[in-house]
């Protein structure tokens, strides 16, 4: 079940597409869309010239002499994949996008990405790719000839409800690519939110919610607002929405923007005077140290 509306989430277009399946008797041209869907899946929606296309692998498919799965891993553990987000990316950045292209959510929590770790260190990185095809998890979500997609958006039995707050810090609507225009970049989306199994709030995309959407801001940031703790030492950070500007007589008039603030505790009452005065709406205060 998906939590909320898909379409505001982001997901919508993931939740109205039937999983890609390649089945007995399929033409050429099905077999096409099976593999522009693995490349789309594993590779994070980057776009792959034909250049860098496994033009062998693609033809043991085409020939039925390997099954999906076996197409996967060959795209998985090649030298295209691991140049994009292996050499190039922090290990938990890898490992989390692991978890999302092959199976189709985000690591469940500090063991997950411990395991992972664990078999970089002591093994190597085609192991690790192999271990995610060769789980019982996909073999149950997948089987041999479905291609991955993305399930981790959905309340799922036997998973925690941490690890699908976490699915929407890697999924941010289907226009987005890991490789390149994700938010993150190459640093960890979840890093210590992982580890300390710590829930996020859901935000939508900006295109599905209006035209706001929140982010998180470091807790380093009150340094560069110029924001001292107060004598109880507490720091407050408030994130506003629907902050217009009262300004005329200019270009563009700015709305539903979204900014937050840093402010100890004993500013708290006038800043929050200011910012009704100037039309904001409060979505949220709470203290940062």
């Amino acid at each position: 079940m998906v939590f909320g509306p898909a379409s505001q989430l982001g997901v919508g277009l993931f939740e109205d597409t039937e999983p890609v399946e390649l089945l007995p008797g399929r033409s050429s041209e099905e077999v096409e869309t099976v593999i522009r869907a693995v490349y789309r899946q594993v590779l994070g929606n980057a776009y792959v010239m034909d250049s860098e296309r496994l033009s062998v692998a693609e033809s043991k498919l085409k020939e039925g002499e390997i099954t999906v799965r076996e197409f996967v891993r060959q795209v998985g553990r090649s030298d295209l994949y691991r140049s994009r987000f292996f050499d190039t990316c922090p290990r938990y950045r890898a490992v989390e996008l692991n978890f999302k292209h092959f199976l189709g959510r985000a690591p469940d929590g500090y063991d997950d990405m411990k395991l992972h770790s664990k078999i970089l260190d002591e093994k190597s990185f085609e192991a690790d790719i192999d271990s995610y095809i060769d789980s019982d998890e996909y073999s149950s979500a997948y089987g041999e000839n479905i291609v991955p997609y993305y399930r981790g958006y959905k309340t799922q039995t036997g998973k925690k409800m941490v690890g699908f707050t976490h699915m929407f810090q890697l999924l941010r609507g289907a226009s987005s690519s890991d490789f390149k225009g994700s938010l993150p970049g190459k640093s960890p989306a979840l890093n210590k939110y992982v580890i300390q199994e710590t829930p996020l709030a859901v935000v939508p995309p900006s295109g599905g919610s209006d035209g706001w959407s929140f982010q998180d801001t470091a807790l380093g940031a009150r340094s560069r607002h110029g924001v001292g703790a107060s004598s109880g030492g507490k720091v407050y950070r408030i994130e506003v929405t629907n902050y217009s500007s009262k300004v005329v007589n200019r270009v563009s008039k700015f709305r539903r923007s979204n900014k937050v603030f840093l402010v100890p505790f004993d500013q708290l009452s006038k800043e929050y005077q200011r910012i009704h005065q100037q039309g904001g709406v409060i979505a949220s205060i709470t203290p940062i140290n």
